[in-house]
């Protein structure tokens, strides 16, 4: 509760400020756009989830970036749909580093899974008893 207080806090003082010095017609066009943008954003999600799934699928992602990727996108485009420049500017900033670790996970290194380590102490025998008893 206490940080919810602490974010509604200072999501009006920095809206309160910035929209003295923008002027009211400025800030509602601004709480408008970044709200269509986020509606844009949420309506056109299944391709990024169908990228996701399909980056997942070849190993270029594993399984926590895919929760990562679905959960920043969603979560930005929900910020930017919430009136304020802070809300705003935690939604785009969110979605930028989205942005960024698609272009970095498409031209960047495949995702390996990781390898159990060989243990070179071990030898592998196989034990002969010559007793008739279990012939």
């Amino acid at each position: 509760m206490i940080y919810f207080l602490v974010y509604l806090f200072a999501e009006v003082i920095i809206t309160v400020e910035i929209a003295s010095q923008i002027g009211g017609l400025a800030t509602f066009l601004e709480i408008v756009g970044s709200a269509l943008f986020g509606i844009f954003i949420l309506m056109n999600f299944r391709h990024a989830l169908a990228e996701n799934l399909y980056a997942l699928q070849t190993r270029r992602i594993d399984v926590q970036g895919f929760s990562n990727r679905n959960l920043r996108g969603l979560l930005g485009a929900f910020l930017l749909i919430v009136p304020g420049f802070l809300s705003d500017l935690t939604g785009v900033i969110m979605l930028i580093g989205l942005f960024s670790s698609l272009l970095v996970n498409r031209f960047g290194r495949q995702y390996e899974p990781p390898t159990q380590p060989k243990d070179d102490h071990v030898i592998d025998a196989e034990i002969i008893d010559d007793t008739t008893a279990l012939r």
